[in-house]
């Protein structure tokens, strides 16, 4: 039996970002990742905290040659509703950013994370699945499906939505789901992006394009299941054509490439995110949809928090409660994000009126207040931010009006 001082179950992103950061802070991990069944057609867009945490641990430089930045952020009304809110545009100079994140294919991550993990000596990898885990108050034993077994003093929960981790320790899950399906598909367009992610905020929820090196984007297009299933039938010239009606023309003549997926939108926030020797990060922990670019954010703040805790003091066991520190670390961020992304997806699919007028209203304020966008940017690009330079944007707002 081979016994390691953290075990990563789960080889997705968030997995292999935990194990190279666990194991680069002086852990020896277990990283028990088969290799990915379906090849991952989406992007992916990391926010300057996420981003500077990838420079911390070495990866940035590789993955940038893939990224394009996001200088520019527009929201547009696209609604065919009596009350339209205002067009409202984010700039990262505004909050002294070059960039507020930059977007790359999941795959290019995939690749450098790959890389990554084979050459840390911390890092053992395990391409099997886990079979069956055992967790106890002293260690953590898991039974793989090749016949090995490895104890862990920590295991960590990467496994998806559907985590065995999870089940094992009995932390029970909330679950609700939408009227509503993405389409992702990549595209190339005649005109220039310039750094600018554009999302229309349509009847049926949003269609978010984000720049990729080049004249390419990414599309995340937020629509109705049978929608989805029709255009999904078009040929690629046909969706090309309704693509580029849609963006308005913004970007020329659009490009569908090939890849063109479907993914159900539904939600998940597990009512805890550790406990004792285990803790749950990424999808094993919440769900929500692909809007606002917080998913895997989300998931690599867990991944900080974690590192946190368990790489203080490396060269000292793993407290027996790390997994409910980290919980309590978590919970406030989780919960929050997690309701603010479904308000909002809930709010353009709304025919409530009331529901509108805020809607309406709180772009408005976004548009026109400078002190209150420039607090939802930085909030945006790392929680707390935004609140912590709360006053020194009134200072300088009030300054600019004397002058």
């Amino acid at each position: 039996m081979k016994t390691f001082e953290i075990a990563v179950i789960g080889g997705g992103l968030a997995g292999m970002i935990a194990a190279i950061a666990l194991g680069r802070g002086g852990r020896n991990v277990a990283l028990v990742a088969p290799p990915a069944p379906r090849e991952d057609r989406r992007t992916t867009a990391l926010m300057d905290q996420s981003i500077r945490f990838m420079d911390r641990l070495t990866l940035w430089e590789r993955l940038r040659p893939s990224s394009a930045p996001l200088s520019t952020m527009r929201i547009i009304d696209g609604t065919n509703r009596l009350l339209r809110a205002p067009t409202a545009t984010f700039r990262a100079a505004e909050v002294g950013l070059e960039a507020f994140g930059y977007n790359f294919p999941n795959k290019a991550l995939m690749e450098v994370l790959e890389a990554a993990a084979a050459a840390e000596g911390n890092i053992t990898r395990f391409t099997a699945f886990a079979d069956a885990i055992d967790v106890t108050e002293d260690a953590v034993s898991i039974s793989l499906d090749n016949g090995e077994t490895l104890t862990a003093d920590f295991a960590i929960g990467a496994d998806g939505r559907k985590s065995k981790l999870r089940e094992t320790v009995g932390i029970d899950v909330k679950k609700w789901s939408y009227p509503q399906s993405a389409m992702v598909l990549n595209f190339q367009h005649s005109l220039p992006h310039e750094n600018i992610s554009t999302e229309f905020h349509t009847e049926n929820g949003p269609f978010t394009q984000v720049p990729l090196p080049g004249n390419r984007s990414s599309l995340v297009w937020v629509q109705s299941p049978s929608d989805a299933e029709t255009r999904s039938e078009l040929s690629l010239a046909e969706l090309s054509n309704v693509v580029e009606e849609r963006m308005q023309s913004l970007l020329g003549e659009v490009t569908v490439e090939e890849g063109v997926q479907i993914w159900p939108l539904s939600g998940m926030m597990a009512h805890r995110s550790g406990k004792g020797r285990v803790a749950l990060i990424g999808e094993a922990a919440h769900v929500f949809p692909p809007i606002g670019a917080q998913g895997l954010n989300l998931s690599l703040r867990d991944v900080m928090a974690l590192t946190d805790i368990l790489c203080d003091r490396p060269e000292l066991p793993i407290s027996k409660d790390a997994g409910s520190q980290f919980d309590r670390k978590r919970r406030v961020d989780i919960m929050t994000r997690t309701a603010s992304v479904d308000v909002l997806n809930r709010s353009l699919l709304s025919d409530f009126l009331p529901m509108q007028v805020l809607r309406a209203a709180g772009l408005h304020i976004l548009a026109a207040v400078p002190p209150f966008r420039s607090m939802v940017m930085r909030e945006g690009v790392e929680p707390g931010r935004g609140l912590r330079a709360i006053p020194d944007a009134i200072k300088e707002h009030l300054r600019r009006k004397k002058a």
